[in-house]
């Protein structure tokens, strides 16, 4: 059988860029087995396989990495979304629209803006609200990342899980200098992701004003890729995190955020946050994707 895929870069307006993603628009028949072989061929942090849904609503999307499955992520919804406007997969679509995707963890609402040059920038909102997980020693955070305890930043919060949709484990450093020697410490995440702490993705942010608000880097040892260049779905429960810790009770939060300029593939991301009565009510994240190339599998 043949299989159709696009491929696009996402959270960039410019090829070879951002986070690349492969991006199945019709994928039924598929097994979970062969949706696992593609996925290790493509061997991109992620690739969509684009179903009918169960639910009535746009599509169903299963979204795998080269090592497993995950309920939700930022840059699959962002790229799937815009490949499937960018081909017609989606019928005709004015200057913008919205789709609703199920995932495995929940509904993914996604506004679709055309831009020039064939560019989409696409938003999502967050599957699930905003939930915080147990915090971790600065000294297991320092060796994942191969620093001291010195570069790690507690003023507004100790490094602390949180999710809306997956679930990753955040860091503040002290400053882009530490961010920039940052690196992936074996051991030490192995540590992170064992049964001790069971936090197998780490987010790490310093603060800026450089253009941008924040710049973030995303390890794993779990994963078939070390550092993610654009990792949406930790960008949007950032978000949701900093915005719980703010001390007004109510209002719209905003961030512009710089990742994967230390791998050589920029990726700009726009974060949202809205706060009702001292709780987060919603997150977003959002950004442009350009289409790379499409063709078929043999399965």
């Amino acid at each position: 059988m043949r299989y159709r895929f696009y491929t696009c870069d996402v959270f960039t307006d410019t090829r070879f860029g951002g986070n690349q993603l492969a991006v199945l628009p019709q994928a039924l028949g598929l097994s979970d087995r062969q949706m696992e072989q593609i996925t290790r061929e493509f061997n991109f942090s992620e690739t969509t396989f684009v179903l009918p849904p169960e639910s009535g609503h746009t599509r169903r999307v299963r979204i795998f990495t080269p090592a497993r499955e995950v309920p939700f992520a930022g840059h699959p919804n962002v790229g799937t979304a815009a490949m499937l406007a960018a081909h017609g997969d989606l019928g005709a679509l004015g200057p913008t629209g919205e789709v609703v995707f199920e995932e495995g963890a929940g509904l993914v609402p996604v506004t679709i803006q055309r831009r020039a040059g064939e560019r989409f920038w696409c938003e999502l909102g967050a599957p699930e609200p905003l939930s915080l997980g147990k915090t971790v020693p600065v000294s297991a955070v320092a060796a994942a990342a191969s620093l001291s305890d010195a570069d790690i930043v507690t003023t507004t919060h100790q490094p602390q899980a949180a999710s809306v949709g997956l679930p990753f484990l955040f860091a503040e450093l002290a400053d882009k200098g530490a961010l920039e020697r940052a690196r992936p410490g074996i051991p030490g995440l192995d540590r992170l992701a064992g049964s001790e702490f069971q936090q197998p993705y780490l987010h790490l942010y310093v603060r800026t004003s450089d253009g941008f608000d924040l710049r973030t880097r995303n390890f794993s040892s779990t994963d078939a890729h070390l550092e993610d260049p654009a990792t949406g779905s930790a960008n949007a429960a950032l978000a949701g995190l900093l915005a719980y810790y703010d001390r007004a009770a109510a209002g719209q939060f905003r961030w512009r955020i710089a990742q994967g300029v230390e791998m050589g593939r920029p990726s700009v991301l726009e974060a949202r946050a809205e706060k009702r009565d001292g709780t987060v009510a919603q997150v977003w994240i959002g950004g442009e994707c350009v289409g790379v190339a499409e063709g078929t599998l043999e399965v």
